[in-house]
């Protein structure tokens, strides 16, 4: 797969997440040298695109109920009150109201909230060329500072920088 030129141009309206067809997935190292490879469940999302085909809002929200490391304790460790606080804060949400063309594809600079708190974050994505006229598959990465959203932990045991990938479907205005 490989992504579109910047300038695509997409029909006007609300472009909803295919949810049972959209991921988000995570890397982030523990113990200094692995890297934890885990996934969380894209409950909702959109992109709203102008008249001129052009987007220029992006909502999502991820289930943090669904977390997988692939180690059940892991997991289960992941929902305390000083990691992800998962019982009193089971939604994580991204909201970007500014989205700009980059040279692989656009920008988007939004705000993640979890555990109660926010952090700005730069989401930087691109339209894959096996998109359909009916649906839109895009690809965004981000890297967020797991501090910036109070997760305390010492970064020996959890890495600081976590990556955040969206592997999204959207259906076009009218078919979601």
């Amino acid at each position: 797969m490989t992504a579109t030129t910047p300038d695509v141009r997409l029909a006007a309206g609300r472009w909803l997440a295919i949810v049972d067809r959209t991921t988000a997935r995570f890397t982030v190292s523990n113990l200094g040298f692995k890297v934890v490879h885990g996934s969380v469940a894209v409950t909702r999302g959109e992109v709203e695109v102008d008249p001129s085909g052009v987007p220029v809002g992006v909502r999502a929200e991820l289930g943090l109920d669904s977390i997988d490391t692939g180690i059940p304790r892991r997991d289960l460790d992941l929902r305390k009150r000083t990691l992800l606080d998962i019982d009193e804060n089971p939604v994580m949400t991204y909201t970007a109201d500014s989205i700009t063309p980059d040279p692989m594809g656009w920008c988007a600079d939004g705000v993640l909230s979890l555990r109660g708190t926010s952090c700005p974050l730069v989401l930087s994505g691109a339209v894959l060329a096996d998109s359909t006229g009916d649906a839109v598959h895009v690809v965004a990465t981000a890297r967020l500072d797991r501090t910036a959203v109070g997760v305390r932990a010492p970064s020996l045991m959890i890495g600081r920088t976590v990556t955040i990938t969206i592997d999204a479907w959207l259906a076009g205005p009218g078919r979601g």
